[in-house]
């Protein structure tokens, strides 16, 4: 984002690829200076973690708070 203007995408990725690399999927945005995640847009990330996938710390405090997991 912008200086001072955080902005974030929520992105699946594989852990081979460098942090600001390829990725696989984007499961959505989070703008914190806007209201929380869209909950319709982040309905894959239940199918994600079945697969295997692991969110950081982070996703998976965003995740909880708009009660996906």
């Amino acid at each position: 984002g912008a200086k001072k203007s955080p902005f974030y995408r929520i992105v699946v990725a594989d852990s081979r690829f460098p942090r600001d690399g390829r990725f696989i999927e984007e499961i959505g945005t989070y703008n914190p200076a806007s209201p929380p995640l869209d909950q319709d847009r982040h309905r894959a990330c239940p199918a994600w973690i079945k697969s295997g996938a692991q969110p950081t710390d982070t996703v998976r405090a965003l995740l909880k708070k708009v009660e996906v997991l």
